[in-house]
This record gives C-alpha cells, sequence and structure tokens, in this order.
C-alpha cells in the first residue's frame, strides 16, 4: 500500500497555487549554483539531504524545480527526492521570508503570555494562521513547541537569533527594527 504524507499531497494539489505564489516572491533559479552545490558533494545521491540543506539555505525553501534538477542530476527518482524532502521537517516546499520569525509555544513561555507576543507578531506583519509569509517576502512566521531558552521565557528566535523575554512591545520594536534594517 502507497502512504503518501499530508504535507507532499497538499503541495501536489495545490501545486499550481504554490508555483504562482513562489513567483511573485523568488527570483529566478540560478542552475549555476545549484550545480555548484551539486559538485561541492560530488553529485553523490547518498548525499541528497547534504544537498537539500544547502539548497534551502540558499533559497529558503526548496523548490520543486529545484529538487527534480537535482534527482535527474544524481540519478535516482523525483519521488524520493521528495519523500526526503517532505519526511525531514526542517525542509519547506514552501516559500519562506528572509526573516522567519519562530514564536515559541511551549510550557514556560505558554505560562508567560506568549499569546500576546504572537497576537503582535500578527499585527505588526499582517500574518495571520491563514497566512504564513508576507506577500512582500520579508517575514514568516512558524509556532514552535518550544525553542529550548525557557528561562529566559518568552522567547522568539528570528532566523538564528534568540530573542529572550519578549513583551508585545519588544517584539514590535524588533519587527520595526528589522523592517528599518531592510529599508537601508
Amino acid at each position: 500500500m502507497l502512504t503518501i504524507s499530508t504535507r507532499y499531497l497538499k503541495y501536489f494539489v495545490n501545486h499550481d497555487k504554490i508555483i504562482v505564489d513562489r513567483r511573485k516572491t523568488m527570483e529566478k533559479i540560478n542552475y549555476g549554483l545549484i550545480d555548484e552545490i551539486l559538485e561541492k558533494h560530488g553529485n553523490d545521491k547518498s548525499k541528497i539531504i547534504s544537498i537539500m540543506q544547502d539548497v534551502q539555505e540558499e533559497y529558503r525553501y526548496l523548490p520543486k524545480e529545484v529538487l527534480q534538477y537535482i534527482a535527474k542530476k544524481v540519478g535516482i527518482s523525483d519521488a524520493k527526492v521528495f519523500g526526503v524532502a517532505t519526511f525531514y521537517g526542517n525542509f519547506s516546499l514552501d516559500a519562506k521570508g528572509k526573516y522567519v520569525i519562530k514564536v515559541c509555544r511551549g510550557t514556560a513561555c505558554h505560562v508567560r503570555r506568549s499569546d500576546k507576543i504572537l497576537d503582535a507578531v500578527y499585527e505588526s506583519t499582517g500574518l495571520s494562521p491563514d497566512k504564513l509569509t508576507t506577500d512582500d517576502g520579508l517575514f514568516s512566521i512558524e509556532i514552535v513547541s518550544c525553542l529550548g531558552a525557557c528561562g529566559l521565557s518568552p522567547v522568539i528566535m528570528v532566523n538564528e537569533t534568540v530573542h529572550p523575554q519578549m513583551t508585545p512591545e519588544k517584539t514590535r520594536a524588533l519587527i520595526d527594527e528589522l523592517r528599518a534594517e531592510e529599508a537601508k
């Protein structure tokens, strides 16, 4: 019996919409860069996870076209590559913003009112539970179970930087600061 993850099925059911949305926020794919990544890993199919990590680091997600290109170049099926991409939670098939804001909703953060932090992110960015990336591709939001910084709660993480003891006011100020940085 064939089983397909829900993420995988959703991706193909909504394929046309996702591609249109991506083109609004994504520059053209640089296949020369993809070739460099593949060469770095010796075009070795056993290094598919490392290849995909490097691609995602460059594009902030794994474009379908790139996954198909990688499959062809390393000599494995598209299905195998998509299977890896959908199995591991750290891979994304959806375009992410330049700044990925992770809001912790673990117990310590929840008790210290991380719901107010989440509301501040939504208000400041225009994001919502149904809209996870801004139209300009600047912000994305992820709600996570724990960031492992319980003693500093409530916390958010922007890309790889943890911001401790957040308040709604600090959250709005941080988002304004990130926007100002982009305006430079």
